[in-house]
């Protein structure tokens, strides 16, 4: 018996929390799961196929409040300890897993569907099953389940540990000259040089470090740079993105139109599918191509034009992040944070490096000690003196008009 049959039995044995049972909804089927949040609505099925579940995608499904999740693939692999089941399974959302490929054809858009425990029926809109079989039967995760299949993947890390190791060779052989000496870089218009830049991924935490830098941005007016989806939650906080860099499958137009500078990420061959969708809205882009992964990108073009600071917030910063992402590629921003070097500061938790610790009861104690010091200060002058003596007469003024109305 191997490890991912003994994965799929702890998954579906052990059941710490209820099994899903009894979620009704109408389907939004859809194989990538970031482009199935921009229109899943609450209570409603989402139905994905989406193997190992990251933590980014797990955060993005349950902010959308569905019904249930369906995944028509593993959500645990065991090829490492990815979160995303763990947050939805503690979110309360019901998740049948490994339902199989046919849960893509069978399962329609907009289809109300019945959930009863593993098998997925379909349904009337009250939630009444209109057929006794089956579309497709998966597994429901638990949360004990899902604790034991994170166990077995711990025990799986050191395939991936070489796995990323000879990606990140396999990176560097490539990307020598990009990385070493910067050929390729195109030229752009934003001027970085001697500035800061922000480069912002719509990544872990991102919102709660943005919200914790707004004095830094005030201050340092930096470069902002939003990378894919980064750009649409700079907007979000009320900010103009200068450049925005990425492959463009996660930006919305009203980001590319809104005036930034637009660096369209190509594959190495020069290919760049994204390019007609910016074009298409009346915007020239500029072409990068690189291997890699976007937030590289834009790492290496501000480090190319001279910033001075570079500050990266919602980025991957660890391993379990670089797997978690689940591209080969990801080696590639191991080395672009070693060749960014020194300007690099990773904004990552900054939102809990500090929580202000005055409570309201102090904060209270300080003001009213504030209008004491006021006072007697006023007291001790001879025009602060004339001042407090009429203030003294417009509040007696004040206190017997409200005794006269209700006398």
């Amino acid at each position: 018996m191997g490890p991912l049959t003994l994965m799929a039995l702890s998954l579906s044995r052990r059941s710490r929390g209820p099994a899903p049972s009894g979620a009704t909804g109408a389907a939004r089927v859809d194989r990538r799961t970031k482009n199935l949040t921009k229109r899943l609505q609450p209570g409603e099925i989402a139905v994905i196929d989406h193997e190992d579940i990251d933590r980014v995608s797990a955060e993005a499904l349950v902010a959308c409040r569905p019904a249930a999740v369906i995944n028509a693939s593993r959500s645990i692999s065991g090829r490492y300890p990815n979160a995303g089941p763990q947050i939805l399974v503690e979110a309360g959302i019901p998740v049948i897993d490994a339902a199989g490929p046919e849960a893509m054809t069978a399962l329609t858009e907009g289809q109300w569907l019945r959930i009863d425990e593993g098998q997925i029926f379909a349904a009337e809109g009250n939630g009444d099953a209109t057929d006794d079989v089956a579309l497709v039967v998966g597994i429901p995760l638990t949360v004990g389940g899902v604790e034991d299949a994170m166990a077995l993947a711990r025990e799986g890390l050191s395939g991936q540990l070489q796995a990323f190791a000879q990606n990140t060779m396999d990176y560097l052989v490539r990307e020598k000259d990009l990385l070493i000496d910067g050929v390729g870089v195109p030229e752009i218009r934003t001027r970085l040089d001697g500035r800061h830049a922000l480069i912002v991924v719509r990544g872990y935490h991102y919102k709660e470090d943005l919200l914790a830098l707004r004095h830094y941005i005030r201050e340092y007016k930096p470069v902002l740079i939003g990378v894919d989806g980064g750009a649409d939650a700079l907007i979000e906080l009320r900010y103009h993105p200068h450049l925005i860099v990425g492959d463009m499958d996660s930006v919305s137009d009203r980001a590319l139109t809104s005036g930034a500078e637009i660096v369209v990420h190509a594959y190495r061959d020069g290919r760049a599918p994204g390019a007609d969708r910016v074009r298409s809205l009346g915007v020239e882009p500029v072409i990068f191509p690189a291997t890699g992964t976007s937030e590289d990108v834009a790492m290496l073009l501000a480090d190319d034009k001279g910033a001075s600071l570079i500050v990266a917030v919602g980025t991957h910063a660890t391993l379990v992040e670089f797997l978690d992402k689940g591209r080969s590629g990801m080696a590639s921003t191991f080395l672009t944070r070693l060749r960014v070097g020194s300007k690099l500061i990773d904004a990552k938790g900054v939102n809990r490096l500090y929580r202000a610790r005055i409570s309201a009861a102090s904060m209270l104690v300080m003001l009213l000690v504030g209008l004491l010091v006021l006072g007697l200060a006023l007291w001790a002058t001879p025009g602060g003196s004339i001042i407090l003596q009429l203030l003294g007469a417009r509040w007696d003024d004040l206190k017997a008009a409200i005794e006269g109305i209700f006398t």
